[in-house]
């Protein structure tokens, strides 16, 4: 079980990477790069939509935005581009699920 997850964290590690390497590339879209930079602020940002001493909700706001802003700038970027980069990369599949 421990080799499986640091398997895991590996490929996450290896798929970080290939996307640092995307959002570089002058092919990717505008609104790819700002989705994944909102994402960055928001994470560090001090000031949140719902404040995270409210129970529950505080915390549930940044599980449920952080997770649909990469989503939404993952599926701007085309494909191609990511096949390309993953290939220089030398890794094949994305991460296991």
């Amino acid at each position: 079980m421990k080799k499986r997850f640091k398997d895991r964290v590996d490929a996450f590690r290896r798929e970080i990477g290939i996307y640092r390497s995307v959002m570089a590339d002058p092919r990717c879209p505008r609104m790819a790069r700002w989705l994944l930079g909102g994402a960055v602020v928001y994470a560090l940002a001090p000031l949140d939509l719902i404040p995270d001493f409210i129970p529950v909700l505080g915390h549930l706001d940044d599980a449920v935005i952080l997770p649909v802003m990469v989503y939404l700038a993952i599926r701007l970027i085309p494909k191609e581009l990511i096949a390309e980069h993953r290939a220089k990369s030398g890794s094949q599949n994305a991460c296991p699920s």
